[in-house]
């Protein structure tokens, strides 16, 4: 018995991409990282949600770190989980003791010392702000899948890191030769 959770196929590191049909109207047009997904449950941040009322200014007065230097990245609303905490999704040539693995090139962590190292200039090369996670208990993500609403695609960090927030939806299920805003549209209508 002990084996079967293991066939579970991990989606870390990939985009769940809402579909037109997504019933939830909290993640309508959302594209979310999949940080982690295993037997115990999935974790993820939505990279195209970005926050004005929050400033990555914010972040560093609250936690009485010195402003760096020039433009700081958008803040984005990363799930309805944890929203007083910060998650720092990044490059992985920049090192921090506490991290999480997501690819072989991006990394996730909730360590102020990135912000202590952003302000001494020597932060990651990319770097997205997310204040909250999106969450998922042991089995329920399989479920949700099995339900017409979400895409699951190879993540791109290009779409992460360096694509205009209005765009990374579309963009992250064109990579794939999907057009998501016809998504769906086929069903029901033979």
């Amino acid at each position: 018995m002990g084996h079967f959770s293991r066939m579970i196929e991990t989606l870390q590191g990939y985009f769940l991409i809402a579909t037109p049909q997504m019933p939830d109207p909290r993640f309508a047009g959302k594209v979310i990282y999949l940080c982690a997904h295993n037997e115990d449950g999935a974790m993820g941040l939505v990279v195209n949600e970005p926050i004005s009322e929050v400033s990555l200014a914010d972040v560093f007065t609250s936690a009485d770190i010195p402003l760096p230097p020039g433009p700081m990245p958008t803040v984005y609303l990363g799930g309805p989980v944890e929203v007083a905490n910060a998650f720092f999704l990044y490059s992985s040539e920049y090192r921090t003791e506490n991290f999480l693995e997501v690819s072989k090139t991006v990394h996730l962590t909730s360590d102020p010392q990135l912000l202590y190292d952003l302000a001494a200039g020597q932060g990651p090369q990319n770097l997205l702000v997310a204040v909250g996670y999106s969450g998922w208990g042991p089995g329920q993500l399989e479920t949700e899948l099995t339900v017409d609403g979400w895409l699951t695609l190879p993540a791109d960090d290009d779409i992460i890191f360096h694509t205009p927030d209005r765009l990374r939806w579309q963009k992250a299920a064109q990579r794939h030769g999907i057009d998501i805003t016809l998504f769906g549209d086929v069903v029901g209508s033979a």
